[in-house]
């Protein structure tokens, strides 16, 4: 057995027929299993994803207001000096 065999597990996945019969055609197309043809379009899609920015949404109020206030209750300007 290759490390790559001994690496990977059995996963079911529900699929449509249609889908499925594609599948079917690349694979025999290509000379390659179903199983490697989904790894592969599994693996490129992956590879494309990027995680969210933990920091979107830190300085969410949730005050929708907030433009309007700082325009009425705008403090005194400090003195920089």
């Amino acid at each position: 057995m290759s490390a790559t065999r001994l690496a990977t597990q059995r996963t079911t996945l529900m699929i449509p027929g249609e889908l499925r019969d594609r599948l079917r055609q690349i694979a025999a197309e290509r000379g390659v299993s179903m199983s490697t043809v989904v790894r592969e379009a599994l693996e490129e899609r992956v590879a494309r994803v990027r995680p969210t920015p933990r920091s979107l949404g830190v300085g969410a109020s949730g005050s929708t207001d907030t433009a309007l206030r700082t325009t009425v209750e705008r403090p005194e300007p400090r003195a920089w000096r």
